[in-house]
């Protein structure tokens, strides 16, 4: 599946980029550890050479907050001379290739440090990021929704003993879901759309749902995803135009929303919920400075970033596909770390 994955980007003309597995930036650490960022990375997972079991040989510099003195790590002492962390996406970098090359991707392992005990998550995991020049949202979706359904489309035609094997022992209605997946367009749904239609079910019965309280700015659960795919469409649906507040800063302002929202999508599929996760790329240099300001990151720790901008910037759109994460919808099972030969999560790396 990957193979052919990879194949339809090149035969579409999308080059492929190799993935930085470190990234350096002094602020870095607070932008992956906000509310949202990089399609919903979260916590990192730091790279040092230094001997973390001796303490009495760190490196130590005192840092003021307020009244109190705290002794932090000295980072210029480091291997890099600034701290460093495995990546948990190639999208920012992805962007600097496509502003000189056009359509490009990316694809290799991605490094997440969030203490998820789900079937959904990994610590370790896979994630295609296609990155398109001169692309908006609508762009971005529709390469989506081709490359999934090509994807499955493939399988369907190739791996008719295996699915059979899948569709007897773990979904019994897989071949018929995939088959619905390929036939029929994807719904879109705007956020405040999807929001309208959770509070109308869940006001029926708020005792079903394990996060009832649903407003504008709720981050959608896995249950309200899953609901919005398997139950209100009955299909894979497409929910864009997120407000800015949830979203991370280099997502595009949605100028016909009162500046409430950003030009932001996840496609959800039946049985998974969130599949991909994408954005039309801000590519206005004062407008990204403003909203860097709001997060309180700071400028110069993303001057080759802010210089896409400066010097000859372009409208850009992307998104990300966690690979495993596509294994499970297409194969019918329900827990990720099936889907990978060696599973890494919290607690867990035997490896």
């Amino acid at each position: 599946m990957s193979r052919r994955y990879l194949s339809t980007c090149k035969e579409t003309s999308f080059v492929r980029i190799s993935k930085d597995v470190s990234s350096l930036a002094s602020s870095y650490e607070h932008y992956c550890s906000g509310r949202e960022n990089c399609e919903g990375a979260g916590e990192l997972f730091r790279v040092t050479t230094l001997d973390i079991d001796n303490k009495s040989s760190l490196p130590l510099v005192k840092t003021e907050e307020g009244k109190s003195t705290t002794d932090i790590v000295d980072s210029s002492q480091d291997f890099f001379g600034k701290p460093a962390y495995l990546t948990v996406s190639g999208q920012l970098g992805g962007e600097t290739y496509a502003s000189a090359m056009g359509d490009i991707y990316t694809f290799g392992p991605t490094f997440r440090a969030e203490n998820s005990q789900t079937t959904r998550h990994l610590a370790e995991f896979h994630m295609v990021e296609p990155e398109m020049a001169f692309a908006d949202l609508d762009s971005a979706m529709e390469n989506a929704e081709d490359m999934l359904k090509y994807v499955v489309k493939h399988v369907l035609d190739s791996c008719e003993e295996d699915l059979a094997f899948f569709g007897k022992f773990y979904d019994k209605g897989l071949i018929k879901r995939l088959e619905k997946l390929v036939s029929q367009p994807f719904v879109r749904v705007s956020y405040r759309d999807a929001i309208k239609y959770l509070q109308e079910e869940i006001a029926k019965d708020p005792s079903k749902w394990q996060f009832p309280d649903v407003e504008f700015g709720t981050d959608l659960s896995t249950e309200h995803e899953r609901w919005l795919a398997e139950t209100k469409f009955d299909s894979a649906v497409f929910v864009y135009n997120y407000p800015k507040e949830i979203k991370a800063f280099y997502m595009r302002d949605n100028e016909e929303d009162d500046g409430e929202t950003v030009n932001a999508m996840d496609l959800l599929v039946p049985g998974v919920g969130e599949l991909v996760g994408g954005s039309q790329r801000e590519e206005r240099l004062e407008t990204l400075l403003e909203k860097m300001g709001d997060q309180d990151l700071d400028p110069e720790d993303y001057w080759w970033y802010l210089d896409l901008r400066r010097f000859g910037s372009v409208p850009h759109s992307g998104y990300g596909l966690g690979f495993e994460r596509l294994v499970t919808y297409v194969c019918g099972i329900e827990n990720i770390r099936e889907a990978i030969a060696f599973p890494r999560y919290p607690g867990h790396a035997e490896f």
